[in-house]
């Protein structure tokens, strides 16, 4: 099993991976697939399916699939330009995607939300059509947003696509106890099999570079949630607290007012910080999802600004530890909410988190094993129930404790020596279970929970 590095730390836009980026990734794909076509279209329409439908007001999935189809993708998206183009195609009701001229599209009546019954293959469906110049379908394409900004069409997920192991990798591990076998037999580290493993699918220099940048984003990402104060978007009013909360520990130091418990609140905020910026529309990195974007990012800047000898250097180490992880989690459960609660989100991430930190601190692979288990089993039956379909609660709170969960379970696993009752497979495989029996009221479509239990929302 390879999963990239890259596919599990993206660069993207808020507020969602699997509603947001999902279909305009899935809209930028169907493009080509017309541009391949030997046949001229006219016009386009698209429906949105299950948690896709539900909580697609509250994600922008409407404003994705709009932007995806007029040739917007997540890793060049530029706000003032999509804005700009959303009021063009709502005035003229045509989209202008490169390579084609202009396409009949008008969102109020061209895009529908249908709350019926899920698509078979995932609860993030939709269906994207291309008209003739009579109104008639002449091609359509099914698309599953499988969670993370990963995308895969009818086809390809009937045939095994999201499982595909690909060429050969040195270390082929699919499972915790292959990995950790693997690491005792070759003398090797987490992160050093995963380096090699990246390696033959690329090249070095490209690794230095790629996870070089994956946390420029996601440390700018901090900084600009810590420094922007404000209501959010979507009309629960919700007070952006980040950059308060900060200024206030910026306050204290010094002065030996401050309790020990404190550290929480600078974890805490940290993460805060990216899912205020991802809940506000901004630049951020999946890890492994936007819902769950804070918990890695604010578990490598508590490691870099508050523990003694920490090195920069060994960011790489912490993203590829963490990312051996999280290929193990989507390969053997899920990372989607919308597929297993919000214990496949923030549950990932500080698993994650807590293995990669686990990693830069000393951790044997036993010991990273070991936290990213007492991480993921804290979380397991965790629901994802967004009040007003909205990625803001209480999502952006959740995430600071899932750092905090993060760090304590590192931190946990570097007091022993890596043997442990619960394994991290079994925990996964719980995961996968409960996610499997979990309603569908409690998995990303605000059907219930804090979702239904909030007065006016």
């Amino acid at each position: 099993m390879f999963l990239s590095v890259f596919d599990m730390f993206k660069v993207g836009i808020g507020p969602s991976s699997s509603h947001t980026m999902g279909p305009m990734v899935a809209a930028a794909r169907f493009l080509d697939e017309l541009r391949n076509s030997p046949f001229k279209f006219h016009g386009l329409r698209a429906s949105l399916h299950g948690s896709l439908a539900f909580t697609g007001i509250g994600h922008a999935t409407d404003r994705a699939t709009v932007l995806g189809l007029a040739g917007f993708i997540p890793e060049t998206y530029d706000s003032a330009k999509a804005d700009a183009a959303m009021a063009e195609i709502v005035r003229t009701k045509t989209v202008t995607p490169k390579g084609f001229g202009a396409l009949a599209f008008d969102p109020k009546n061209d895009l529908k939300f249908d709350f019926g019954p899920n698509l078979p293959g995932h609860a993030n469906g939709m269906i994207l059509m291309a008209t003739d110049a009579q109104g008639d379908v002449t091609y359509q394409q099914t698309y599953y947003s499988i969670g993370g900004g990963f995308v895969m069409t009818e086809e390809e997920l009937a045939e095994g696509k999201d499982t595909d192991e690909g060429d050969p990798v040195p270390y082929p591990f699919k499972s915790a106890a292959e990995m950790l076998e693997m690491a005792n037999i070759a003398n090797k580290s987490i992160a050093e099999m995963k380096r090699a493993n990246e390696i033959a699918r690329g090249c070095t220099e490209s690794l230095r570079s790629g996870t070089a940048r994956i946390w420029q984003v996601m440390n700018e990402c901090i900084n600009k949630g810590l420094s922007h104060g404000g209501i959010l978007p979507g009309g629960l009013n919700v007070r952006r607290r980040a950059k308060g909360i900060h200024d206030a520990l910026l306050a204290e130091r010094g002065m030996n007012l401050s309790a020990p418990h404190t550290i929480n609140d600078w974890m805490s905020v940290y993460a805060m910080a990216v899912n205020e910026e991802n809940a506000a529309g901004g630049q951020v990195v999946t890890a492994p999802t936007n819902g769950a974007a804070g918990v890695v990012p604010a578990t490598i800047r508590y490691y870099l600004d508050h523990v003694p000898g920490a090195k920069e250097s060994k960011v790489e180490a912490f993203l590829l530890t963490a990312a051996a992880i999280g290929g193990l989690v989507k390969f053997n459960a899920s990372i989607s909410g919308a597929e297993a609660g919000c214990q496949a989100e923030v549950g990932s991430a500080a698993a994650m988190a807590s293995a990669g930190l686990c990693a830069v601190m000393g951790g044997t692979p036993k010991q990273v094993e070991n936290a990213a288990e007492i991480a993921l089993e804290h979380h397991l039956g965790m629901t994802c129930d967004p009040v007003k379909g909205l990625v803001q609660v209480p999502c952006i709170e959740r995430n600071g404790l899932g750092a905090i969960k993060a760090v304590s379970a590192a931190s946990l696993a570097l007091r022993g020596d890596g043997q442990h009752l619960v394994p991290l497979d079994a925990c996964i495989e719980t995961m996968r279970q409960t996610g499997v029996d979990m309603s569908d009221k409690y998995k990303e479509t605000s059907l219930g929970g804090l979702a239904v239990n909030i007065p006016n929302c």
